[in-house]
């Protein structure tokens, strides 16, 4: 099991190395197109590019040097001659205090100090052996990564824009019905993570895909989900109208996507938050007339400060 949280560790520290390298891809760009303006410029301008050049040049050695310093502790995490190095190796790397490896690294001290029945609980789980799926994987990590068992929430959203933006994702009915599916798990981390991805996952198949009735079916299944995360996405909808194609009797036929904002709508006058009350507030001149109704109407009805849901 500490190998497998070793591996995480060196990917963190991969990752950071990606991370310092795309800075100095910008640079090599910015270098390239100082050279185009070198020939265009006058003498003066030249001087001040000449020392912006110096100065990328300068900064691309520091960033190369820091790269490869990065590949390099990616390398000796998993040589380490013994369990007390390996232990005093990643406590210097914890004392770095670098956000991207820390949760990584102090998940690899938990399991070397971790009591065998819970190594052998973490290594005979079940949904290691069964997530074969992207989205099984996903919910396997929810279970067992440091990082997205957390104090902080902003990991598991990440995790979740990330996964419903991957390729073909969200047009994948079998990966979301096995995370919807999750919805209902015991373990509270791995329900938050699978309804902070269903909503990502709905978001983008009603905001972007053209049949407005697979758009509308998935604006409903976020009226449904009984999560705060969901607001925003809503307001998102309600905000944004748009057309697209419904199947008609003669093939399909360009509608807009009404009826998924007064869903929308309707479910923000439910959760009754700020957030909500402000967007309603801005349909008062909306293009669509039965929203400017429903708005001024909700609005006339719950006159004072919205500070929370009519319903659970």
């Amino acid at each position: 099991m500490i190998g497998l949280g070793l591996r995480q560790v060196q990917d963190a520290l991969n990752r950071k190395a990606d991370e310092i390298q795309r800075e100095f891809v910008t640079a090599s760009e910015r270098l390239d197109e100082i050279s185009r303006l070198m020939v265009e410029s006058g003498d003066d301008d030249r001087r001040t590019l000449r020392a912006e050049q110096a100065s990328l040049r300068e900064r691309q050695q520091a960033l190369a040097d820091e790269i490869n310093q990065w590949r390099e502790r990616g390398r000796r995490v998993l040589t380490q001659p013994g369990q007390g190095s390996l232990r005093a190796y990643l406590n210097d790397l914890l004392a770095l205090e670098d956000a991207l490896i820390t949760p990584a690294v102090k998940h690899a001290l938990y399991l070397l100090d971790a009591p065998e029945d819970e190594l052998a609980r973490l290594a005979e789980a079940p949904e290691r052996a069964s997530a074969v799926t992207p989205a099984g994987r996903l919910l396997a990590r929810a279970r067992t990564e440091y990082d997205l068992r957390g104090a902080d929430p902003a990991v598991r959203l990440r995790t979740a824009v990330e996964f419903a933006n991957r390729p073909g994702m969200a047009q994948d009915a079998d990966a979301i019905a096995e995370i919807e599916a999750a919805l209902t798990d015991p373990d509270p981390l791995v329900r938050e993570t699978s309804a902070l991805t269903a909503i990502q996952l709905h978001r983008f198949r009603a905001l972007r895909v053209a049949d407005l009735d697979t758009a509308h079916r998935s604006t409903q299944r976020l009226a449904q989900i009984n999560n705060p995360a969901a607001i925003p996405v809503l307001i998102e909808i309600l905000e944004k109208p748009r057309t697209g194609f419904s199947p008609g009797e003669h093939g399909p036929e360009e509608k807009d996507n009404s009826r998924s904002r007064m869903v929308a709508l309707l479910r923000l006058v439910e959760w009754h938050t700020g957030d909500a009350q402000k967007a309603l507030r801005a349909r008062q001149f909306d293009r669509d007339p039965n929203i400017v109704r429903a708005a001024a109407r909700a609005l006339d009805l719950f006159p004072g400060e919205w500070t929370g849901p009519l319903k659970p």
